[in-house]
């Protein structure tokens, strides 16, 4: 994970991506303390964050989430950046399809993500062996 989020950080940095990083899935824990961050760059983030937010939604039901503009989101969003934007959510999924963790990419700029980058990123995750394409 840490080899994945540098690669992405060196990467995205200078296309407006502000912050990468992982959360993984602690299902022992309750569900507000469920989520904790993993190998992340380039600033410290909020943890552990629970099932709350755009990640908890992404781990929860195994699906991407892609989010134009953060502030539509209201008091569910968790806002570790103020500054923040945009946001996409990629889910991790083990070869049985269960999600055990996500990875988060964040931007100070509007619409900064799209679909594009959720399949770039996939390929990313399974070629590294954390997730499948």
């Amino acid at each position: 994970m840490v080899a994945v989020v540098d690669a992405l950080w060196e990467g995205l940095r200078d296309t407006g991506v502000t912050w990468v990083g992982f959360y993984v899935d602690v299902p022992g824990e309750s569900d507000d303390r469920r989520l904790v961050l993993g190998p992340c760059r380039d600033t410290p983030a909020c943890s552990p964050i629970g099932l709350h937010g755009v990640c908890g939604q992404a781990l929860r039901f195994g699906q991407p989430r892609i989010v134009d503009d953060v502030t539509e989101l209201g008091a569910g969003y968790i806002a570790c950046d103020p500054r923040d934007r945009s946001e996409i959510v990629v889910p991790l999924l083990d070869g049985s399809g269960c999600c055990w963790g996500v990875l988060d990419l964040d931007s100070h700029t509007v619409g900064g993500f799209d679909e594009s980058d959720e399949q770039g990123l996939r390929r990313v995750l399974a070629a590294a062996g954390l997730g499948k394409e």
